[in-house]
């Protein structure tokens, strides 16, 4: 994967995907789609700063906060410090577990088989292609926007 995040949350559950119609605490998930459309866009700006491994990307705090966007710095930090970039876009496809007005739970399995790491003179950084690894996350209202505040990121070939 791109970027060896390590989980920063509790354990994993084995919940189930929701179908869209689903109400969960009385709230429909299908309402939802604000927060899902957050999850994704947490991963296009990791992904654009693990372009140039920028733990100080303006672009990190747009749509994380909390745990994950600490993990998210820490992952490229440690990116920049082995003087490696990522190449490459993960594939997401989260679903809803659990929602409130205020909170969302998503699990996703991140395939990061076209998301790799390269050395700074274009070589990849080893032989090891990517995987997909499994993803739970928590998404908050923030007043009236959605941010990730949870992320854990199970080892690869998790799902």
């Amino acid at each position: 994967m791109g970027l060896l995040l390590a989980g920063c949350t509790a354990g994993p559950s084995d919940a189930k995907p929701l179908p869209q119609e689903t109400t969960v605490s009385g709230t429909p998930v299908a309402k939802h789609g604000e927060a899902l459309g957050t999850y994704r866009a947490m991963w296009r700006d990791l992904t654009l700063a693990s372009e140039t491994s920028d733990p100080g990307s303006p672009l990190l705090d747009d749509h994380a906060t909390g745990g994950a966007l600490e993990l998210m710095k820490y992952g490229l930090k440690k990116a920049k410090e082995e003087k490696v970039v990522s190449k490459g876009t993960p594939r997401v496809d989260p679903w809803v577990v659990s929602a409130t007005s205020q909170e969302v739970t998503l699990h996703d399995c991140v395939d990061g088989t076209h998301w790799l790491q390269y050395k700074l003179n274009g070589e990849l950084k080893n032989e090891v292609p990517g995987s997909h690894s499994k993803a739970d996350a928590t998404v908050r209202r923030e007043g009236k926007t959605w941010k990730v505040s949870k992320l854990y990121l199970h080892e690869a070939g998790s799902c």
